[in-house]
């Protein structure tokens, strides 16, 4: 059958031999997958419990109680966990999986980056405009470069080449962007060191696993 696991899968000890995925919180900073049995670092996946009226509930910031299970941070991972039945057979039980749920995914991870970057924001630690960027370019001070993923493909190759070596989030629209700094639009923005600037790379990251394009 198309919906039976890979006799690899089981003998790696992944399923048992109903192909329900075993369902145990391991330790350490690395989680399995259930879709894909791969052990990833626990910022690339994302946790998932069930609420108490039955519906699966994704726990993005991993802190919620109860038993819990670990997705690849991928639309298509969502979407297959949902479609073989996964969900139900991780956590042995009945459950509900809202037909959104990659999308409720996307929307909570786009509010984390949003709010990371208005938090660096009133805390001096994130500028927008190329010429406020430019100079925290040029004085050491950036972490984490800014690009609207909307926005012109030359602007972002010119304020990139005055930080090759800087990690760079073209995930957010301009809109998306310009919100975060208290405006309608904003194309280019940097981040200085500091946690702030972590956790964006970090949910930046999952966000783009989460959104269709």
């Amino acid at each position: 059958m198309a919906d039976e696991p890979p006799a690899e899968v089981i003998a790696e000890g992944l399923v048992d031999e109903e192909g329900a995925p075993f369902l145990e919180e391991e330790k350490g900073p690395n989680r399995r997958c259930i879709a894909t049995g791969n052990v990833l670092p626990v910022e690339q996946l994302i946790r998932f419990v069930v609420g108490p009226d039955g519906v699966v509930v994704p726990d993005i910031e991993a802190r919620l109680p109860g038993r819990g299970l670990w997705l690849s941070a991928g639309r298509d991972m969502v979407n297959t966990a949902a479609a073989k039945n996964l969900f139900a057979k991780a956590f042995r039980r009945k459950v509900t999986v809202p037909a959104d749920l990659a999308e409720r995914i996307a929307g909570l991870l786009l509010r984390r980056c949003l709010d990371r970057i208005g938090l660096a924001r009133r805390a001096g630690q994130a500028v927008t405009g190329y010429e406020k960027v430019r100079g925290e370019l040029k004085a050491g001070r950036g972490a984490v470069l800014l690009a609207a993923a909307d926005g012109a493909a030359d602007g972002r190759d010119k304020i990139r080449a005055l930080a090759p070596a800087l990690p760079l989030v073209a995930v957010l629209r301009s809109d998306e962007l310009g919100a975060a700094f208290g405006r309608s639009h904003a194309v280019h923005a940097v981040l200085t060191a500091g946690r702030l600037a972590e956790g964006l790379k970090i949910d930046a990251a999952r966000l783009a696993g989460m959104r269709p394009d």
